[in-house]
């Protein structure tokens, strides 16, 4: 697109200006923020706050809703919330004015809210939609846009498609009519919290808990929601409680991060706390911290999700449990141990959350739902207050012990290279596998581009061994990044932890860029 001409019709003085400014001085900011629009898929939309076609504004999100309305028609009702970063406060209104314009009923929930909150809110008041503004555990810098269906989940295809013609087919932003007519103040917190503090059952605990919201809007909610669900030795990070939109103790926002959970450890060694829980800046996402030796050992994404599926499996009579492709295969064991049914997904709660029957789901990315009938998306909140109660019971360490001792030790690890060559190198790895990992003979090779066991077609390698060791390589669908998920079953924690680490260095050797090609892995 032509900058000048985006520039006349922005309806934002400030970025306005920018671009102007940049066409003044030729500046290459021109290339970097008019490579192109950002395209609306199944997560929405996400990017750096700023001007230009290329980022997250005023002009940008006003054309992006004016496609969705196009999609859903007048009549219909739509919830819409926001979190705390840069920009999610004007989103937020521009969204709701042109929705309104557009004859949708917008049932507005107050600013700086978890995504759960918004999630929860549309299912409760049946509405046909939702909008959450927010780019979840991505950088300060950025901004996004997440759209739910009347299901209760995001958004799936086609509709990613449909809405993303229909944004095309919208004309210049300064164009596009906006009121304030439709626009209703909602809010659902009291109804959220209550039935949230009702998944715990014991009416009191003394388990000392260290906090963190990691700068986000989850602090004040999840605080609350111990609170009430008895837990009252809690103890939030004082200088990451409160939003900030700078992220300025960490240097991602994202608690999975090496260094993301170092002022929580602090808190917690300085007050005696016996276990950290923290939350990601939308707090959709939960992490979880036990005392190891003199120090913490946050638990995986996998291993929370075993832990949580084996308590809620252990009081289910019936049900689904559900876990993405690239979470470990450890849950369908315990499925099948309680007598219920486990289901396999694509990565995404749009995918899992969407199972019926689902009773719990979880990936491996520090998602959980706990509670499906009442959020149909991954709860960060939700997750805290069962394990809290969990770990009020039994200790955490232990209990992973007792289901390896049913199963054997399901270890997983993660390996990911930043590159915006990700399917160019996924694309060579399908087409020369490797044939022996870790000594191992590589036994099966699937491309997932051609679907497997029932699942659609998706971007992606599995790999399986001898050894029983699994792999599983894809592109991220939301950063330029290359995706590894690494899975050993052993008979010891030490062993397979060993074995583990073999895999991963043998897995990035395989993965180093040739000369002149993208930056090596790292194991984050």
């Amino acid at each position: 697109m032509d900058p000048a001409q985006w520039a006349a019709h922005d309806p934002d003085p400030a970025t306005r200006a920018e671009v102007l400014g940049w066409l003044a001085e030729d500046s290459l900011q021109l290339v970097d923020r008019f490579a192109g629009p950002l395209l609306f898929g199944t997560a929405g939309i996400r990017g750096p706050v700023g001007a230009g076609e290329s980022a997250m504004n005023i002009a940008t999100v006003t054309r992006t809703t004016a496609g969705l309305a196009a999609w859903l028609g007048p009549g219909t009702r739509v919830v819409l919330g926001c979190d705390a970063r840069h920009g999610s406060a004007d989103f937020r209104q521009v969204t709701a004015e042109v929705l309104s314009a557009a004859g949708i009923r917008v049932l507005l929930l107050p600013a700086q809210l978890p995504t759960p909150l918004t999630a929860f809110a549309l299912r409760h008041l049946g509405a046909d939609a939702a909008v959450m503004i927010t780019a979840s555990h991505n950088p300060a810098d950025d901004n996004g846009y997440k759209v739910y269906d009347r299901s209760g989940s995001q958004i799936i295809p086609p509709a990613d498609v449909e809405i993303a013609t229909a944004i095309e087919a919208v004309g210049w932003a300064d164009e596009v009519p906006r009121s304030r007519e439709n626009i209703e103040q909602i809010d659902v917190l009291e109804e959220y919290l209550a039935r949230a503090a009702a998944l715990v059952d014991t009416p009191a605990h003394d388990l000392p808990i260290v906090v963190t919201a990691l700068h986000g809007v989850g602090g004040g909610m999840l605080v609350e929601a111990l609170a009430r669900a008895g837990f009252h030795d809690v103890h939030p990070v004082v200088e990451q409680h409160r939003p900030d939109p700078d992220f300025p103790t960490v240097r991602f926002p994202n608690p999975e991060e090496p260094g993301a959970l170092d002022l929580a450890y602090a808190t917690a060694d300085r007050l005696g706390a016996r276990l950290v829980l923290a939350v990601d800046p939308d707090a959709d996402r939960c992490s979880v911290a036990v005392p190891e030796g003199e120090g913490w050992r946050r638990l995986s994404g996998d291993e929370v999700g075993a832990l949580l599926g084996w308590e809620i499996a252990s009081r289910t009579e019936r049900g689904v449990l559900a876990s993405s492709i690239v979470s470990s295969r450890l849950l369908g064991r315990i499925a099948a141990h309680h007598g219920l049914t486990h289901e396999t997904t694509l990565t995404g709660f749009k995918w899992i959350a969407r199972v019926p029957g689902l009773v719990y789901g979880y990936e491996e990315a520090l998602g959980y739902c706990t509670d499906p009938h009442a959020v149909a998306d991954k709860d960060g909140i939700t997750a805290c207050l069962r394990v809290a109660e969990l770990a009020s019971r039994v200790d955490l360490e232990d209990l992973l012990t007792e289901i390896a001792g049913h199963f054997g030790w399901y270890l997983t690890a993660p390996l990911t290279l930043r590159t915006t060559q990700a399917p160019a190198l996924l694309a060579r790895l399908v087409a020369t596998p490797p044939t022996v990992i870790g000594a191992a003979p590589v036994t099966r090779v699937i491309d997932l581009s051609a679907g497997h066991e029932g699942l659609p077609p998706t971007s992606g390698l599995l790999l399986l061994t001898e050894a029983d060791d699994r792999i599983i390589i894809r592109p991220s669908g939301t950063e330029p990044k290359l995706k590894c998920y690494l899975e050993v079953i052993s008979d010891s924690r030490a062993a397979g932890r060993e074995r583990l680490e073999v895999l991963r260095g043998e897995l990035a050797e395989l993965l180093r860029p040739r000369p002149g090609a993208a930056p090596a892995p790292s194991s984050g």
